[in-house]
């Protein structure tokens, strides 16, 4: 009896337990496609927020890089009537307000990008200090004289100090769409 018993609970049991344990995998496969879903829309809902911030962010410093690229920086900062002292301060001045005013845009792009950003503003830094120190007589050298010196090893250099930083920066944008 006790046999017969067992058997019958174990028809009883078996069947529901299969069914319990199938409708368990079920809901657990309904849950993980639902939280899915809800990350997908949230991501597109954040994306539709941060995409016109990060491209706008890179444009600023696409504008950036053009504003001290040397040649664009010695056509808006005449060195008429300055000394090359006097000019050499400029340009440093005007090369780190440009870079700290955009400084918080590196919050929206990749940090290979900014080191990208960052390197060629150093660069353009180092090439106006290198021009600035083999001025012979630098006190009394004219402004025009630096601004030259430096557009000269811009031409013997034949390489753009912003343009491997301009060329992360349009990939990145590309990479956005």
């Amino acid at each position: 009896m006790d046999t017969a018993l067992l058997i019958d609970l174990l028809k009883i049991t078996l069947p529901a337990l299969i069914v319990a344990g199938t409708a368990y995998y079920l809901i657990q496969q309904f849950i993980e496609k639902d939280q899915q879903q809800r990350l997908m829309a949230l991501r597109l809902e954040n994306s539709k927020t941060t995409l016109p911030l990060r491209l706008q962010a890179l444009e600023r410093i696409a504008l950036l890089l053009e504003r001290i690229t040397p040649n664009n920086l010695m056509v808006r900062l005449s060195s008429a009537g300055q000394t090359a002292p006097e000019y050499h301060r400029l340009l440093m001045q005007e090369i780190r307000a440009e870079y700290e005013h955009n400084l918080s845009q590196q919050l929206y792009m990749s940090p290979d990008t900014w080191n990208h950003v960052k390197q060629a503003k150093e660069n353009i830094l180092t090439m106006i200090n290198k021009a600035y120190h083999t001025l012979p007589n630098q006190q009394q050298a004219r402004g025009t004289e630096l601004a030259k010196r430096v557009l000269e090893t811009l031409i013997n250099d034949e390489t753009d100090p912003t343009a491997t930083a301009l060329l992360a920066v349009k990939r990145e944008a590309a990479g956005l769409f």
